[in-house]
């Protein structure tokens, strides 16, 4: 009789290669959001910036289980987003700094990155925005009659906007091939779920339109992938969406002009003690997939790219006066 095996999902659905590149996706995610924070305070970069630091697992792995030609539509808090779907840090960077460079030649910013060749449809700066796009990408597949799936990712704050609903509704009449994934971490701006939203769990919303709907631990990257697996199967086997709920948890506030006075110590240190990142790089060694000397080597290498890819965007070009209307519109 052959043994159950009970090794996390993650550890036996992926290859190591995959894990390891895992691991160093959140490693980098991690590296980018303290760059892009250390060049904004020394005036580097301008505006404003929302950093997912500590929500690393939710990006990297609900993107595991994508291929290339897999979508993705984003957030304000988007910067995980785009690494955990194979974008460059570098044009990241050179975009963060207005540089001709950057993935969107410098015009859009920390919250409108895109990068087409990747699946990755861009962030968002309206709340909820991602949303119909997503129901958009998902129709598109369909009538072309190709596998693809889209992920909409997007925070506890767009769940009571009617954009919402309204792609939920229409992504379950039409039985389309779009995965909802919400990363729940506690708190719209400055208001928390708990005085925003009826129900606890906003996953709970899924039965109102038919489809499943299922909370997840958003910082144990199992969980997250498994979750996300059997939700992206459901859509491309042609039975429609599913609402996917990640409870996780920004360290750092809003965006850098939250003075976080709505959010105790003791709560950020509680949520700061669930790392995502030392969970899954604790699971990787427990289970051979690396020791800790590989696992120091991908932190470091991380380190290394993030650096790299400052350097580059330092280096790279302004826009040029005379190019100020180029990229406003779609070339046809």
């Amino acid at each position: 009789m052959t043994k159950p095996d009970n090794r996390p999902f993650a550890i036996r659905s992926y290859a190591p290669e995959q894990l390891r590149e895992a691991l160093k996706r959140m490693y980098l995610i991690r590296r980018f959001e303290e760059g892009a924070e250390d060049s904004y305070m020394r005036g580097l970069i301008h505006g404003t910036m929302h950093l997912s630091i500590g929500q690393e697992a939710s990006a990297v792995a609900t993107c595991i289980a994508l291929t290339d030609a897999d979508r993705i539509t984003s957030t304000h808090r988007g910067h995980g987003h785009c690494i955990a779907k194979g974008a460059d840090v570098g044009r990241m960077f050179a975009e963060f700094f207005g540089k001709e460079t950057g993935y969107c030649h410098g015009r859009g910013g920390s919250m409108h990155i895109a990068d087409i060749k990747t699946g990755n449809l861009g962030a968002n700066g309206i709340v909820g925005g991602g949303l119909p796009i997503a129901v958009g990408s998902a129709l598109s597949a369909k009538r072309l009659g190709k596998p693809d799936v889209t992920i909409c990712f997007f925070g506890d704050g767009a769940n009571n906007e009617g954009a919402f609903h309204e792609a939920l509704n229409m992504a379950s009449v039409w039985k389309l091939p779009v995965v909802f994934v919400c990363e729940n971490n506690g708190y719209g701006m400055s208001t928390s779920t708990a005085r925003s939203t009826s129900v606890k769990h906003i996953a709970e919303r899924a039965a109102s339109y038919s489809m499943p709907g299922v909370t997840v631990d958003g910082n144990d990257f199992s969980a997250v992938a498994e979750a996300v697996h059997d939700a992206v199967a459901r859509a491309r086997a042609g039975d429609g969406p599913t609402l996917v709920e990640n409870l996780t948890y920004r360290w750092r506030g809003h965006s850098k002009s939250d003075r976080n006075r709505y959010r105790s110590r003791e709560e950020i240190e509680e949520w700061m003690a669930r790392d995502p990142i030392t969970r899954f790089r604790a699971e990787l060694i427990a289970h051979g997939v690396l020791d800790d000397a590989a696992a120091d080597a991908i932190a470091a290498a991380a380190v290394a790219e993030m650096e790299a890819g400052i350097e580059f965007a330092k280096a790279g070009p302004a826009p040029s006066p005379a190019d100020v209307t180029r990229y406003v519109y779609a070339e046809v």
